[in-house]
């Protein structure tokens, strides 16, 4: 079972959306960074107790081996990215995307979010457009935003 189907139905249980999630291999431990919104800004208290009740179910399911440090935050304004639905809340808006391999023969993209399907991301950068494949996408962050998604 994945984390994130361990973790949602507790989340959502306490009035909060699972933003997205990323496991991070640091030397023999890793770090388990889980970004939670709602339709108020998450604050600290809200992280340190969706850390609480998530860690506690986390340490009955253990499906992460070795040991973890779990991080609880809102993905704040430059926030990441994970879904579709995610990419489609800001189209028009700037996004950094790092993808998995070379795409006409770059990595990193900075540009405007045109369009968004099923599989495909469109990005406007320099005058052109770019088709992402959504699946070979590394990691994506909004850029600069003091604009909070529409849900």
């Amino acid at each position: 079972m994945l984390v994130a189907d361990i973790v949602q139905p507790t989340i959502e249980a306490l009035g909060f959306e699972l933003w997205g999630l990323e496991h991070l291999q640091q030397g023999k431990r890793s770090v388990l960074r889980v970004f939670i919104d709602c339709e108020n800004a998450v604050n600290l208290k809200d992280c340190e107790n969706v850390s609480r009740q998530i860690s506690a179910l986390l340490d009955v399911e253990d499906p992460i081996s070795g040991e973890y440090t779990l991080e609880v935050s809102s993905p704040g304004l430059e926030r990441p990215l994970f879904k579709t639905d995610q990419f489609a809340q800001f189209v028009g808006d700037k996004v950094k995307i790092v993808m998995r391999s070379q795409v006409e023969g770059r990595r990193k993209f900075t540009g405007l979010i045109e369009s968004v399907s099923a599989d495909e991301i469109r990005l406007s950068l320099d005058g052109k457009t770019f088709k992402l494949d959504f699946a070979e996408i590394d990691k994506a962050n909004i850029v600069n935003s003091d604009r909070i998604p529409t849900r």
